[in-house]
């Protein structure tokens, strides 16, 4: 959401208004979409529609201060030290924010004149992708701005690039998709703000696109070009003459790297963030999952939103914020490249036998701060001392990591890897850090005392200066008073002579002579007393009226020289921060399948789908947490290269567990290919290359879709993209429409499964008649729901079984959520009649206004009586007779 747009306009506030105000103007003409956070001295202030916005947003209160045009001027303030509480605010409903900062002292501004306004400049755009902030961060999620640029390919049709840049690590990540998979790439990558070429912005498709993701958008009209000039910006950023050196990227990719830097530009002026050199994705080197797909399965979150109950909460034993990310990151983008599987399964082998090592690992790791994200804000110049700490207690953690790592033996390729990178020397850098920095540490620079005691002599005696300025003037005194042989000699001060000596008459004439009289220099004589100067007490004099500034001078050169000196090791921190994810993902996922009794799957080329006792990892989770137990069950969609895989019918009544099955073997097979191990006592997995899931229902009301139409949609998708490696999961197809329309669509679906794409499948369903396809497609199965009944009530054994149900037990479920025992006895004699007359029973010849209701209730005694009363005919006695009756039967119902 943008700022309000009718704010006065600048030329003609200009000559209306104080100097100050057309500042203002000016300013907010040149920033028009955005909130303006106009810093004056402790506070930020908002004028005008700028004002109402965020007063709204924020709850805070609209004042008003002089006139413009006639109108009050409309104003509300923030003060700095929670300006980031109200950013985040701000931030999280759409807003972007201009950031507009003094930058010279007022004091400096009236030596130009005493109208003249201190200087100001917007120094950085606020938008939901480029925040860096530690407080307006989470932890554990990757902070993406997404841009999305558009070329002709060279076989012709368009290509998108898209380049996915973390601001608050310096991950920069490119990859392109064609039109069917754009969708799927965008939401892979989850952005918190997307950015795209006019071009891209303007298309029907890309509008729909990012409106399901409900990610702020923005266009970029001609900025980071395309082909030569694209590239040139790419390489000025990094200062290289070409980038075959980072590797090989397409011309889409170029092109959406040099938009992205182009919006860090445009938001951040001239702050250069240190950002990773750029590394690509190549199409197909990762499982595609379609939105649809991710929301149905529930992957990072839930259909509500919220991360708790997802399957990354469930399995997320990390114990680092970047271990975390890269978590989600791996979930978000599964492998299919069995060999690449296969090296992280060894990792995971490895750690789960070595107890000891990954229990060591772990505690090393619980320690670790998040120091990427401190490098990033310290090469933007918005770091502090913390984080000086932070890279600093990273550097420890990474040394501690390599001892543990280098007394292991036979170290699996991807371990020995990440201990490759952590051997990097930055052991200068660490010891600067710990003998600088103080042990307790202020949040914001400016405050000083960051910088240890003996770190630097000149800061220890500017310190010493500013802090005991009384016991140095003791001390020389005491030195002057020796040297002169004057007991009575004195240093005082007063407000025109500033420091000067004092000693008595007698004594003063002898500081007159040689060879004293070269120290002390005569500055008054007095009744009785003398007065003298020396070139060291003007020194002092100077430097203890400058001594706080000289101190903090010296803190914040210190502080310069570690950020610098931070920056120039950029690359091998990046190093260092990637091996402690690996590192942590690793060993949480080893402590994950020791702690569940998770198992290594089998994952190569074939077309091979075979899980023995899997389970749902949510599901089994939260029946632990209930102390309950989870059905475990198999499932076999194994196929042979040529034919396809299985489709498996699975019918059985609702509540059942059918849907259940159908996610935890998508989820098995994701879990298997980001490289973990599985719930399951075995698992055999043939890559999937595309994950297709139609569960659920659902409208989409604001583009006038109903829930039939959404879910035509959803599985149009699916038979015009899967192919014989995909992994399809299909729930109740063809229920929103009428009986044998959805038994047709239904069939027909099956059938171009079958034949056409030839998928791993499984197909949950309500229309039996589907199972009679087994006797004519020799690669479909059926398998239902274990169910037992009892004298009308109904048992779920949630186990999956060979063959088919007999029926749906739709009426005995409907009973147990509570429907009438009328109702429910009258739908019992409505499938009666049904199954009685099977296809010749029209709905025409059924009785269906023969419903019988509940027998009526017995009639109130004391409402008939009550209903009995003429109040106008009565006298008082009788109103009093009749009142006592009324009271009567109502003791009678009492008792």
């Amino acid at each position: 959401m943008d700022a309000a747009s009718d704010s006065p306009n600048a030329e003609s506030a200009a000559s209306r208004l104080t100097p100050m105000m057309a500042q203002y103007f000016e300013i907010k003409a040149a920033n028009p979409d955005c909130l303006l956070f106009y810093r004056m001295g402790d506070f930020y202030e908002l004028f005008f529609d700028d004002a109402e916005v965020a007063s709204r947003a924020l709850g805070i209160v609209l004042t008003k201060r002089g006139k413009h045009e006639g109108e009050d001027i409309r104003m509300c303030g923030v003060p700095i030290e929670r300006a980031d509480d109200y950013l985040n605010r701000l931030i999280a409903l759409g807003h972007r924010v201009a950031v507009c900062e003094q930058l010279e002292d007022p004091t400096e501004a009236k030596k130009r004149g005493a109208k003249s306004v201190v200087r100001r400049e917007v120094v950085r755009l606020v938008t939901p992708g480029t925040i860096t902030e530690e407080r307006l961060l989470e932890p554990g999620r990757a902070r993406l701005m997404v841009a999305v640029q558009k070329v002709r390919a060279r076989e012709g049709g368009q290509v998108y690039g898209l380049a996915a840049l973390d601001l608050s690590t310096g991950a920069f990540m490119l990859s392109e998709a064609d039109e069917a998979g754009l969708a799927a790439e965008i939401a892979r990558l989850e952005p918190s703000e997307i950015v795209a070429s006019q071009a891209v912005y303007d298309e029907r498709e890309f509008s729909r696109i990012i409106g399901a993701m409900r990610a702020p958008a923005t266009a970029l009209a001609r900025d980071g070009g395309d082909g030569v000039a694209a590239e040139r910006r790419v390489c000025e950023f990094y200062g290289v003459e070409t980038l075959d050196g980072f590797g090989a990227f397409t011309r889409a990719e170029i092109a959406a790297a040099a938009l992205a830097l182009a919006y860090v530009k445009r938001t951040q002026f001239e702050a250069r963030p240190a950002l990773s050199a750029p590394t690509r994705r190549a199409r197909g080197a990762s499982l595609e999952i379609d939105p649809a797909t991710r929301a149905n399965l529930e992957l990072t979150r839930t259909l509500s939103g919220a991360r708790e109950g997802s399957l990354l909460a469930t399995i997320d034993l990390t114990v680092t914020p970047a271990g975390v990310r890269l978590l989600a990151e791996r979930l978000a983008s599964p492998l299919t490249d069995p060999e690449a599987i296969n090296r992280r399964l060894d990792s995971l082998d490895f750690l789960v036998e070595a107890a000891p090592m990954r229990e060591a690992l772990r505690r090393a790791l619980a320690h670790t701060p998040d120091f990427l994200r401190a490098l990033a804000r310290l090469s933007l110049d918005r770091g502090g001392p913390r984080d000086l700490a932070a890279i600093r207690d990273g550097l420890g953690a990474a040394a501690v990591l390599a001892g543990i790592l280098e007394a292991a033996q036979d170290l699996p390729p991807d371990l020995l890897a990440a201990y490759a990178r952590l051997r990097a020397d930055c052991g200068a850098l660490e010891r600067d850090l710990q003998s600088t920095l103080a042990d307790d540490l202020p949040l914001i620079k400016r405050d000083g005392g960051f910088v240890r005691a003996s770190a630097s002599p000149a800061l220890d005696e500017a310190r010493a200066l500013r802090d005991e300025s009384r016991r140095v003037i003791a001390e020389l005194q005491s030195s002057y008073a020796e040297q002169a042989g004057v007991r009575q000699l004195k240093i005082k001060h007063n407000n025109f002579l500033g420091y000067y000596i004092e000693t008595p008459q007698a004594a003063g004439e002898t500081l007159l002579k040689p060879p004293l009289n070269s120290t002390f220099i005569h500055r008054q004589t007095m009744a009785g007393a003398m007065r003298f100067t020396t070139n060291a007490l003007v020194d002092l004099e100077a430097r203890i009226a400058s001594a706080a500034d000289r101190a903090l001078a010296l803190e914040l050169e210190a502080f310069d020289r570690l950020r610098h000196a931070c920056l120039a090791e950029g690359e091998r921190l990046r190093g260092f921060g990637a091996s402690l994810a690996e590192i942590d993902v690793a060993a949480a996922l080893a402590e994950l399948a020791v702690k569940r009794n998770w198992t290594r799957p089998l994952v190569d080329a074939s077309l091979s789908f075979r899980i023995e006792s899997g389970r749902h990892p949510v599901v089994e989770a939260a029946l632990k947490g209930a102390g309950e137990p989870f059905v475990a069950n198999d499932c076999d969609l194994s196929g042979e290269a040529g034919e396809g895989g299985r489709i498996a019918i699975v019918t059985g009544p609702n509540m059942a567990g059918k849907s259940t099955y159908l996610r935890q073997n998508a989820l098995i097979a994701l879990i298997a290919q980001m490289g973990s191990h599985v719930p399951a006592a075995r698992a055999h997995i043939g890559v999937v290359d595309r994950l297709f899931s139609r569960v659920g229902a659902a409208d989409d009301l604001a583009r006038g879709r109903s829930t039939f139409m959404v879910e035509m949609v959803e599985t149009a998708a699916i038979l015009n993209q899967a192919s014989a490696r995909s992994l399809v999961i299909l729930d109740e197809i063809g229920r929103g429409t009428a009986t044998f329309d959805g038994l047709s669509i239904a069939m027909a679906c099956v059938e171009h499964l079958n034949a056409v794409n030839r998928s791993r499948a499984l197909f949950a369903t309500h229309f039996h008649e589907l199972t009679g396809l087994a006797e004519t497609l020799p690669r479909l199965v059926n398998l239902t729901m274990r169910v037992s009944e009892f004298k009308g009530t109904l048992a779920f054994l949630h186990e999956v079984v060979p063959g088919a149900a007999d029926r749906s037990y739709g009426i005995q479920v409907a009973k147990l959520a509570g429907l009438p025992a009328s109702v429910v006895k009258r739908a019992r004699q409505a499938l009666a009649s049904l199954e009685a007359s099977r296809a010749g029973t029209t709905f025409d010849s059924l009785p269906l206004f023969s419903y019988e209701p509940r027998e009526p209730p017995p009639p109130d005694e004391l409402r008939v009586a009550l209903a009995a009363l003429d109040p106008d005919a009565m006298s008082p006695r009788e109103a009093l007779e009749a009142i006592y009756k009324l009271k009567r039967l109502i003791e009678e119902k009492a008792r």
